[in-house]
């Protein structure tokens, strides 16, 4: 049976979960959320608390970059390699940065408009940061190192040929896209749920307090009638965050290529009660919640779903760790022996011995022709090794031609091929260019008429926080662009200008102007014009 601690770690706190595997069935058999002060110590009492002292531990990356390189699908795995890598050194000479201090990983996903091409994700992170992780779990069983964003999928059953947004509320917000059960994209946003837990720590002085509130703190929404429950909560310190998030989900849903037909929320920031019919109002047909865990049937019933919940990403990491999920995204250098290769040469030796045969000269040499026989000897033997020489030169010289030859002819083959090749190319980016074009100006229509649509829904629910008591909004128009008219009443003009004041102070509207006020019957009213920011 396999087994694997996960453990996500953010600026204060570590959420963990131990996942064991035996065939297909997988079990949670710990997990929890601890707060801390020295990280170190916190992971060993995680390791003492979950008896993991010989159980590999799978970690979560903290600062990956994403990039995303588009390559021919008919490449080998090779030249496949060296494309990426002259891809990521260029962006990183465009960027200034030195290509040496990163590791890297990729996966490939097809195209979806483009059957020739592949889609590189591309996941980077410095060696620094990578160290630092490797130093704190030093005399550890660190196994895995993972990028969130890559292994929170493993908590669905994506269907065949149906399209998922999984929104990860933690310390930043990832959003992970995925096309027919394959990871296709990915975004960091710079919102997430730590921005929310700053601002609630400040004012309790307690990072567990303001995680508390987080978790029991109920979102207004239009099918809550009874709004009294949350008078004294910590919205204030929530709502621009959540709007902010949701705002660029929108966007992303927008500039996505196919229809998504469902989005998960996972993380910190959905523990927040009713968040999910809070993006569900916001983002229309599209069915918004909270992602469950698929397995959790397997699970023990007397825990609540909302604290397995708690954890997804801890589970995930453990997940990917008993070999779930994704291969090749590991950032953690597994060490293997390296074995050399046994290679050898042999060396041919030629022995060539000329031997002349004396035994029939029996007649004694004058010296003068004993020196002349030398002589004619060493010329023999010089010109036969010279012959030899000779012939196997030319020899040579033919075959290296006949080579030459050869590798000219396929050189000018090749040259042709890439002629044809560069002509295609240059009309697939012709017509490249054009469908770009076409889907851009498609995509800005389609975000103007989305944006439109809610300008009014949106202005009112920041003014939801600012409106006192005595004033009325008696209508709220958008005659044109971002132009807002606002028609209140009230019983004094003190309230009236208080209402205006809020409005420009906390940014609701720019350029804003009102009318002096007119008075009839007791009631003030004022019509206030301005643009939203």
């Amino acid at each position: 049976m396999q087994s694997c601690l996960g453990l996500y770690i953010e600026k204060n706190l570590i959420k963990y979960a131990k996942v064991s595997k035996e065939k297909n069935e997988i079990k949670i058999d710990n997990f929890g959320v601890k707060f801390y002060d020295n990280v170190n110590k916190a992971i060993k009492q995680i390791v003492e608390e979950t008896f993991s002292y010989k159980t590999p531990i799978s970690v979560n990356l903290s600062g990956e970059t994403y990039n995303y390189f588009q390559m021919f699908s008919l490449l080998t795995k090779k030249d496949l390699q060296k494309a990426i890598d002259m891809e990521f050194e260029s962006y990183c000479s465009e960027k200034g940065y030195n290509k040496n201090l990163f590791e890297t990983k990729y996966a490939a996903v097809q195209e979806i408009d483009n059957k020739e091409k592949i889609k590189i994700i591309h996941i980077s992170d410095g060696k620094i940061e990578l160290n630092k992780i490797n130093q704190t779990f030093e005399g550890r069983k660190l196994s895995s190192i993972f990028p969130i964003s890559m292994t929170i999928p493993n908590l669905i059953k994506a269907k065949p040929k149906e399209n998922y947004l999984i929104v990860n509320l933690e310390e930043i917000t990832t959003v992970t896209t995925i096309y027919d059960q394959k990871i296709y994209n990915v975004e960091k946003l710079d919102e997430g749920s730590q921005e929310i837990l700053d601002k609630i720590s400040f004012k309790e002085n307690s990072i567990s307090k303001a995680y508390d509130i987080c978790k029991n703190t109920t979102i207004y929404t239009s099918e809550i009638t009874d709004i009294s429950s949350n008078i004294g909560t910590n919205l204030e310190d929530i709502m621009p965050t959540l709007y902010t998030i949701v705002g660029k989900i929108q966007k992303i849903i927008n500039e996505n290529l196919q229809k998504i037909d469902k989005i998960y929320l996972t993380g910190t920031g959905a523990l927040i009660n009713n968040i999910d019919l809070y993006f569900q109002e916001y983002l229309g047909d599209i069915r918004c919640e909270i992602l469950r865990p698929y397995f959790v049937q397997n699970v023990n019933n007397n825990v609540n779903i909302k604290d397995y919940i708690e954890v997804n990403s801890a589970i995930s990491l453990a997940m990917q760790g008993v070999g779930e999920g994704i291969s090749g995204i590991n950032f953690k250098k597994q060490s293997l022996l390296d074995k050399l290769p046994e290679t050898g040469s042999k060396k041919s030796k030629k022995d060539s011995k000329n031997n002349v045969d004396l035994s029939g000269l029996t007649e004694a040499l004058s010296r003068g022709e004993a020196a002349l026989l030398r002589t004619a000897g060493a010329l023999l033997i010089f010109i036969i090794i010279y012959g030899a020489f000779s012939t196997l030169l030319v020899k040579q010289i033919n075959d290296k031609e006949k080579e030459n030859e050869k590798t000219k002819t396929l050189i000018r083959k090749e040259i042709s091929k890439i002629e044809e090749d560069t002509a295609t190319l240059n009309k697939k980016a012709s017509e490249y260019s054009t469908l770009t074009t076409q889907l851009k100006t498609a995509s800005e229509k389609v975000s103007d008429i989305n944006k439109s649509k809610n300008l009014i829904p949106n202005l009112l629910n920041r003014i939801m926080f600012v409106i006192p008591e005595n004033v009325q909004l008696t209508s709220v128009q958008n005659d044109s662009g971002t132009h807002i008219i606002i028609n209140a009443q009230a019983a004094t003009y003190e309230h009236l200008g208080y209402f205006i004041a809020k409005i420009k102070t906390d940014s609701i509207l720019t350029q804003v102007t009102s009318t002096s006020g007119i008075k009839q019957d007791g009631v003030v009213k004022i019509t206030i014009e301005g643009e939203l920011p």
